[in-house]
């Protein structure tokens, strides 16, 4: 696969993010739950939050078209989609190394349960099972497992 180097998303890049998100979660359903906002309020999220106050890191092919996000929230992986159309050609492991440099004192992040993919992924890369909860704090109201990568 032909594909550029990552790249700092910007205010333009918005709706780019917005959309390899939502296409991912939609995509995953079965592994993750449902989304439980609109389309509409993921594009405004991203575009009035996320770009505006976190690092967000946007990987694009060689004609531009994003295919994969990280975003950083201090020492959390807060979002880390690829794009279902190109996965397991290596995007998030190299965005994953990629928070790992911006990161070098150590990252966590949360994923779901139901999402083995997932946790097979960030074990691979290093991380180990901090937490488990009931659900009980995320919108979505689904068992979840918090991840820590330390510092080497």
């Amino acid at each position: 696969m032909d594909f550029a180097a990552s790249r700092r998303a910007g205010p333009e890049d918005a709706l780019a993010v917005a959309d390899v998100l939502i296409r991912s979660r939609r995509a995953a359903v079965g592994a993750v739950p449902p989304a439980v906002h609109s389309d509409a309020e993921v594009r405004e999220w991203i575009s009035a939050v996320v770009i505006p106050e976190r690092e967000v890191w946007l990987m694009e092919d060689a004609d531009g078209r994003p295919l994969a996000v990280l975003v950083l929230d201090d020492g959390w992986v807060d979002q880390l989609y690829v794009d279902p159309a190109v996965t397991g050609r290596g995007l998030g492991s190299r965005l994953i190394d990629l928070a790992k440099s911006r990161r070098p004192a150590g990252l966590q992040l949360w994923t779901f349960a139901s999402n083995t993919g997932a946790q097979r992924f960030y074990l691979r890369h290093g991380f180990s099972v901090a937490e488990t909860t009931d659900g009980s704090g995320n919108e979505e109201k689904a068992p979840d497992i918090r991840f820590v990568w330390p510092a080497p």
